[in-house]
């Protein structure tokens, strides 16, 4: 029987505690605005699904975790949050989560610096670890994460994105942070090459299956469930799996999927025609159907770890992920 969402983080609640506690010291500063925007960015929460996953992947070699693993759940938060904060300026976002963005909130500089200052004190507190494929492995996703970001702008607005260039942005800015949260867990309990390799595969793919889950939301979900404008991707001119599959197949549609784009602020009548196109050619079941393929795959890297429940857990969340509805 499959374990829902709430009981496995009711397993790993007082570590998730402690990693919350972890990044309110850790964000606090002698500059005030620092503190003051940690704060904001601590209470604006989200998922915590990076820290969860590492503390769930060391704890398939054992219940007791130690804080090392506290500690590097919380620097996998700071990077994530670092992505987001510069994500925003990049993307010109006002919401995030339900909330003004700290570009919005505060000013598109304070939002560059601050990010700049969460990923420096998240690789402080790594450094700390005195562990070189810890800090292989979270160097690798940064610039993985940074080339997906690049990759993503060299490519707005393009109908001519491939399938594969899309997938390679995915697993560039989400996969590979996901990859490193399970790859980490792994290696502070000392798993061996395999396993650690399991855990970065799993992780890969559950961050792909976690991002097309996204891509989809922004064109079936709405502003209070996604705490952001819907169809919000349409407007910066990033095409998606759906998108990009329709306008292969249909290509007569590529002017409409501009005009989308180009609508004025507050207007969607163009973006909704698009939206009603990918739904009649079953587009949007198709991305659906893909992230569940990845979130197979993710599952099947599990299988090298012994039966527990922590290792049910990790299957369990492939499958959350790809049935959420925000």
């Amino acid at each position: 029987m499959r374990t829902t969402a709430q009981e496995i983080f009711r397993w790993i609640q007082s570590e998730m505690e402690a990693v919350e506690e972890e990044f309110e010291r850790q964000a606090r500063s002698n500059i005030q605005i620092i503190t003051r925007i940690g704060q904001y960015l601590r209470e604006t929460g989200g998922k915590r699904v990076r820290p969860a996953l590492l503390i769930l992947s060391a704890k398939i070699f054992g219940e007791d975790v130690d804080m090392a693993v506290i500690q590097m759940a919380m620097v996998m938060e700071f990077l994530h949050t670092a992505t987001l904060l510069h994500d925003d300026v990049i993307d010109g976002a006002e919401m995030r989560r339900g909330r003004r963005a700290v570009s919005t909130q505060w000013s598109n500089e304070t939002a560059v610096l601050m990010g700049d200052w969460l990923y420096m004190s998240a690789f402080e507190t790594a450094l700390q670890q005195r562990n070189l494929a810890v800090l292989d492995a979270l160097t690798d996703a940064t610039r993985k994460m940074t080339e997906g970001e690049l990759l993503q702008l060299a490519l707005v607005g393009n109908m001519r994105i491939t399938e594969e260039q899309h997938l390679e942005i995915v697993s560039r800015k989400t996969g590979y942070l996901f990859s490193a949260s399970c790859h980490v867990g792994g290696i502070l309990r000392g798993a061996n090459e395999e396993e650690r390799r399991s855990l970065a595969d799993y992780g890969l793919y559950l961050g792909i299956a976690f991002q097309l889950v996204d891509d989809l939301l922004d064109f079936t979900s709405d502003t209070t469930k996604l705490g952001k404008p819907v169809l919000s991707d349409l407007r910066e001119g990033k095409i998606t799996l759906p998108l990009i599959r329709l306008l292969r197949k249909y290509p007569q549609f590529a002017s409409l999927a501009r005009a989308a784009m180009e609508e004025p602020a507050g207007e969607t009548r163009l973006a909704k025609q698009v939206l009603a196109l990918l739904g009649d050619y079953g587009e949007l079941d198709r991305a659906r159907e893909e992230a569940y393929t990845y979130a197979a795959r993710a599952q099947e890297a599990l299988m090298i770890f012994p039966d527990n429940r922590y290792r049910r857990a990790l299957g369990d969340i492939a499958q959350f992920i790809v049935e959420r509805d925000r």
